[in-house]
């Protein structure tokens, strides 16, 4: 009998079924906030009307913005946000926007609670292990896309310098509700939108198959592969489909049981180096390394395999064919070369993939720079 244990993250609710600006208003007043700062996207704040209604919902109780957060989340981003919400005292932070926004404001939400205010004393706690002390500001989230980080209590955040992200682990930087509201998503780009799907089709994927993964994270895993085997195909065919939006949204809640939870694998450490070495985004790095990650490892997660290419609608065929058939389908980059990175850039990344500590979480161990060139140059 093997021991275990599963801790969750103090996410307090998830809403939807109410427009984002109204129910951003009714969370604040249930948390008691009398002054809430927002962080968003550029994009979502200066071109759609999403942060402008948030604002307007506020009223009296918007107490400011900061929408500059960038690709990746650089450190010195992050520093200017928390600049930007000391300055404005809130007492209740909320997110609109993808993972960049999430991450800037976890990232964000550690530097208030330990008075950092310098990239240097923030990278000098990178990696370190989660504190039990509370933040002094929580956020409620509206997340745009599908990549999940509202749901987990840790944040990537990009050393411009090392061309490296970092990992940030609080005890409760994940939302304290997060609200779904697929029309405020209407906004999205398409492939922002799809690829990030991807990405939390990874993270079911790769918790499925951990070697420490528990019967939680399995179940909710699966669900989540079959709400986005059709619910993505039938936001591809049509993207005013608001239900199948929601469907992926809440497809993401699943897939997200196991962020923080259970190890992720060789898909997810490749994928952070594509995007902080090569700049690919994290949605395009799932694209086209997790049918690459799952066909080298197959000779020892195969049992596990199958369940999954059952979930995605081909149960006769690998689940590396399963994953790469519904990438095509959504019109999806499927190599290396659809995102600009060739095979002069495999050893560069070999080199320093098989010596992260994601990728050595995966499940046929990754032993050397050689086992991480053959996974990269199964995606060529």
């Amino acid at each position: 009998m093997h021991a275990g244990a599963y801790d969750y993250v103090p996410l307090e609710r998830v809403r939807w079924g109410t427009p984002a600006a109204a129910a951003v208003a009714e969370e604040a007043r249930r948390l008691g906030a009398t002054r809430v700062f927002v962080i968003a996207s550029r994009t979502l704040s200066r071109t759609t009307p999403v942060v402008a209604s948030i604002r307007e919902a506020l009223g009296a109780g918007f107490a400011g913005l900061f929408d500059a957060c960038r690709e990746h989340t650089p450190i010195d981003s992050v520093i200017e946000a928390a600049a930007a919400v000391r300055a404005a005292e809130p007492d209740l932070l909320v997110t609109a926007g993808g993972g960049s926004p999430i991450d800037t404001t976890k990232a964000v939400q550690l530097c208030l609670s330990r008075d950092i205010t310098r990239a240097a004393d923030l990278l000098a706690i990178a990696g370190q292990p989660p504190s039990r002390e509370p933040s002094r500001l929580r956020q409620v989230i509206v997340p745009t896309t599908l990549s999940g980080g509202e749901y987990s209590s840790i944040a990537g955040v990009t050393d411009p310098v090392r061309k490296l992200k970092d990992a940030y682990v609080g005890f409760d930087l994940c939302a304290r509700t997060v609200i779904l509201d697929p029309e405020a998503t209407l906004h999205t780009p398409e492939w922002l939108w799809l690829s990030t799907a991807i990405r939390a089709l990874d993270h079911a994927v790769e918790g499925y198959c951990a070697p420490a993964t528990n019967p939680m994270v399995q179940g909710l895993a699966l669900h989540a592969m079959r709400l986005f085997a059709t619910a993505l195909r039938r936001t591809k065919a049509d993207p005013s489909d608001l239900e199948a939006r929601l469907q992926s949204q809440q497809a993401v809640w699943l897939a997200a049981s196991g962020l923080g939870r259970v190890p992720m694998g060789a898909s997810h450490g490749i994928g952070y180096l594509l995007g902080t070495m090569c700049g690919v985004p994290h949605g395009y790095t799932s694209c086209v390394m997790l049918p690459a990650v799952l066909r080298w490892n197959e000779a020892v997660t195969r049992e596990r395999q199958r369940d999954i290419a059952a979930a995605l609608g081909m149960p006769d065929a690998p689940a590396s064919d399963a994953v790469a058939k519904l990438v095509a389908d959504l019109g999806l980059p499927r190599k290396l070369g659809d995102v600009g990175v060739g095979e002069d850039r495999i050893a560069e990344l070999a080199a320093v993939a098989w010596r992260t500590p994601v990728v050595k979480t995966n499940p046929r161990p990754v032993r050397d720079a050689g086992d991480a060139a053959e996974i990269l140059r199964f995606a060529l």
